[in-house]
């Protein structure tokens, strides 16, 4: 069983930039994998913020996300990245990488990001 972990989290101030990192304990990003950054305040519902397929590097964002935040992944190192720009006080919350695979999805448990002025 593949895990994900995230890491890279931690306090930024408004304006800033941080790069979040996602690797696999157990196993690697294989062939048709698509691999995920998620973000989940508490009493939230847990929303997408990007999508990449592991193999030919295609990407899908959340319009809000456009041009702020940034997936991609180092294939060699077998790890996902979100960059992110312009830090924000709501972008304060808990950011979760996640793993589908052909028949199974696999969570992260979560980077704590706090945004500070």
């Amino acid at each position: 069983q593949v895990q994900p972990v995230e890491s890279g989290g931690g306090l930024v101030q408004a304006g800033g930039s941080l790069t979040l990192s996602c690797s696999v304990s157990g196993g690697t990003f294989v062939g048709d994998d698509m691999v995920a950054w998620y973000r989940q305040a508490p009493g939230k519902e847990r929303e997408v913020i990007a999508t990449i397929t592991w193999d030919d590097g295609s990407r899908h964002y959340t319009d809000s996300m456009m041009g702020r935040f940034t997936i991609y992944r180092n294939y060699h190192e077998n790890r996902a990245f979100l960059h992110m720009n312009g830090m924000k006080f709501e972008n304060t919350t808990i950011y979760y990488c996640s793993v589908k695979s052909v028949t199974v999805v696999y969570w992260g448990q979560g980077t704590q990001v706090t945004v500070s002025s």
